[in-house]
């Protein structure tokens, strides 16, 4: 499996990528912070001090050789709003809302957090474009990856058929239990895809994030997604995970940037 060590720290890389794009996707191995956020925390707002956040994000950048200073980074809503990266995020300033960040500016480092939700990486080699988009269940259904498709295409005139996908470590299907709302939700974005989307057991319904977003990239024109199939629930010593640990924990970094 594509992990790595790097700088004491433990990451995660796709396949799918070429040696013209960074991406990584960091573990929680390897940071400053105590325990519940142990310990490579990068969410500065689940509690932990925010001196060791910025050690960790340190730390981070370093382990793949990229300037702190070229950070751009949003605040993460559940939604489909896209933030276009030309410039660093100034420090100190207030964080567009979004959750999806595209860029065709090289050096800039795009960097999302999650504790369960899906990390989707975006690549188009052929106009050089990066992304990085944030979904959990409601921005699934909302369809956030096809609108970080339909986006590349319009502000950067991306052919789907070239963009290069990948689905990072997230909850997987057999720990994502659902309300009934949930699956209301999924029935009307997926039509008759929702069936297999959804499984029962023992009464409770579960969702299939994976699969889900998978799907939403092939409808908008993506012909290679690449899915780590890592669950977040399933190892707590690589993961954050907001489900499995109650709330009380920390948030992984995914990265991405254009050399």
């Amino acid at each position: 499996m594509p992990f790595l060590p790097r700088g004491g720290l433990r990451l995660y890389q796709f396949d799918s990528f070429g040696p013209d794009l960074l991406q990584a996707v960091f573990t929680r191995q390897g940071g400053t912070s105590p325990d519940p956020w142990d310990s490579l925390n990068l969410g500065s707002t689940v509690g932990d001090n925010l001196d060791r956040v910025r050690e960790n994000r340190m730390r981070a950048f370093a382990a793949v050789d990229r300037d702190p200073a070229s950070l751009f980074d949003v605040w993460q809503v559940h939604g489909v709003d896209v933030a276009i990266a030309e410039a660093p995020h100034p420090p100190d300033s207030p964080h567009q809302q979004a959750d999806i960040i595209l860029t065709d500016r090289p050096g800039l480092t795009l960097l999302m957090r999650f504790a369960d939700c899906v990390p989707i990486l975006l690549h188009d080699p052929v106009r050089k474009v990066a992304g990085i988009a944030h979904a959990g269940w409601l921005g699934t259904v909302r369809g956030t990856a096809r609108a970080a498709v339909e986006s590349m295409h319009a502000r950067f005139g991306s052919d789907p058929a070239d963009v290069l996908a990948a689905i990072g470590p997230s909850i997987g299907p057999d720990h994502y239990a659902v309300g009934a709302d949930v699956v209301t939700q999924v029935r009307q974005a997926f039509g008759q895809d929702a069936a297999g989307l959804l499984t029962s057991r023992d009464g409770q319904a579960y969702f299939d994030l994976w699969t889900a977003n998978r799907l939403l990239l092939e409808r908008a024109g993506v012909r290679q997604v690449e899915t780590s199939g890592l669950c977040t629930a399933c190892a707590l010593d690589d993961w954050y995970s907001h489900r499995a640990e109650k709330g009380r924990t920390g948030r992984f970094g995914a990265m991405i940037g254009l050399k």
